[in-house]
């Protein structure tokens, strides 16, 4: 699959630390230098508007998706390439995986990890094979990848599963292993033998 967009998970708070944002800038960045469309959820504010801003800088293309009740509360962007205004939650992250080739989370809360998990819940069903990836600022996701590593052992994740998130504390790494993901091949993804 040749990657032509990369949607990335972010949110609306740019976290405490300074790092935070500096990954974002470097993150939107890198995906604009590769040629790559930069899919986000429409915000300008927090860690959303430091990776768009940082792919808007160096021309890239940034396609923001952003539920009409959101616009306000997280403002929505102002300069994108192209603002898709949706009617709900379920909206957004439906047509940001249309949307994109690829998904990479920065560190973020709730909403951040609603749209990573549900992604990664996609791919375990083989809705669709495209790459995930968490990028690991200041080991940020160690607890969630811990927890991931835990269902694993308690049987509640397959490993084939847990091995579709990619891992990495720098961007490039990142984009340059999503370029050669395989889909683990599974026939189903629940033996009913093993309840």
């Amino acid at each position: 699959m040749v990657m032509k967009a990369i949607c990335v998970f972010s949110g609306a708070n740019a976290g405490f630390q300074p790092i935070y944002s500096e990954a974002a800038l470097e993150l939107g960045r890198n995906i604009a230098r590769r040629g790559l469309k930069l899919i986000f959820g429409g915000g300008g504010v927090g860690l959303m508007g430091v990776v768009a801003d940082a792919a808007l800088a160096v021309g890239g293309e940034v396609i923001g998706v952003i539920p009409r009740a959101l616009v306000t509360k997280e403002l929505a962007h102002r300069k994108v390439t192209d603002m898709r205004v949706v009617g709900s939650m379920h909206e957004r992250k439906a047509l940001m995986a249309e949307l994109a080739d690829g998904f990479i989370a920065l560190p973020g809360g709730y909403g951040t990890l609603d749209e990573l998990c549900e992604i990664l819940t996609w791919a375990q069903l083989g809705i669709h094979a495209k790459p995930s990836a968490l990028l690991n600022v200041a080991d940020y996701f160690d607890p969630f990848l811990a927890f991931l590593d835990h269902s694993v052992r308690e049987g509640f994740i397959r490993s084939e599963h847990r091995a579709m998130l990619f891992v990495a504390q720098d961007s490039e790494v990142l984009l340059e292993a999503m370029k050669t993901y395989q889909a683990p091949v599974t026939p189903k993804w629940l033996d009913l033998q093993q309840t």
